[in-house]
């Protein structure tokens, strides 16, 4: 445990007086570990304070509180005895959401000396302008998108194209299952026909680079055109294992017995 520094409460109040602005100071002693968690919890930081306040139990702590609800957490800085650190706390107003803080830069706290005259300076010189403005890209969020961007459902689509990923490594579809329309944009993908397996699989001589490239481009094709992709695993089978798909195919075209 740190050891209690007295002077913090009467630096708190001090640099309170000597920033820009209307400033008050609210200064708290811990008399346990666990109360220093509900401000700890608050810290818009996560560089040199957040590591201090998770590292090391605080005995005291000090909230400078400004104009437009800034607020400022102020507390030792552990094995500096001539040194404090200062970050900016989250707002919480009830409007405020975590979606809110997505995109916006954390505006990292900074260590100051024990003067508070030098010590306003520097907040007023590195740690304000940074905490106004994640503040205003904060509160903008919060007047123009009040609610979670949730992602829409999926549209629905009359006809779905699944490509099974087979456990002997073959890729692609049973003829039947393949709507009419996707056949050709799978064939000039390199999908071939199997007559025998009655089915369109991918040759794996493509590799599993060239193979992940075709199905792309198939799926951006059959997507644009509404027809919905799937890919699943096949489910394990005892029976005989089929050859594997080569570039030798038939035409869907030309089928024979």
């Amino acid at each position: 445990m740190t050891s209690l520094r007295t002077d913090l409460a009467a630096f708190a109040a001090a640099l309170s007086a000597r920033l820009p602005g209307t400033w008050t100071s609210q200064y708290q002693r811990h008399s346990q570990y666990a109360d220093q968690f509900p401000r700890t919890e608050q810290l818009w930081d996560t560089g040199h304070v957040d590591y201090v306040v998770s590292q090391y139990v605080l005995t005291h702590d000090a909230v400078l509180h400004g104009p437009a609800d800034q607020r400022l957490y102020v507390t030792d800085r552990p094995r500096y005895p001539h040194q404090f650190v200062v970050a900016a706390l989250a707002p919480d107003g009830s409007r405020i959401k975590p979606h809110h803080f997505a995109g916006v830069a954390e505006p990292n706290g900074i260590a100051v000396p024990k003067d508070p005259a030098r010590a306003a300076a520097r907040i007023a010189r590195r740690l304000l302008p940074r905490y106004e403005q994640a503040l205003r890209a904060v509160l903008n969020n919060a007047e123009h998108q009040p609610q979670p961007p949730h992602r829409p459902a999926p549209p629905q689509v009359d006809q779905v194209l699944t490509l099974t990923l087979y456990s002997d490594g073959a890729l692609g579809a049973p003829y039947e299952s393949v709507p009419v329309d996707a056949r050709m944009t799978l064939y000039t993908h390199g999908f071939q026909y199997h007559p025998h397996q009655a089915a369109f699989l991918l040759p794996t001589a493509y590799g599993d680079t060239g193979r992940a490239l075709r199905v792309h481009s198939v799926v951006q094709q059959l997507t644009a055109k509404g027809i919905g992709v799937n890919l699943r695993h096949s489910a394990p089978t005892t029976s005989a294992a089929l050859p594997p798909a080569s570039a030798k195919a038939v035409s869907p075209l030309r089928r024979t017995r």
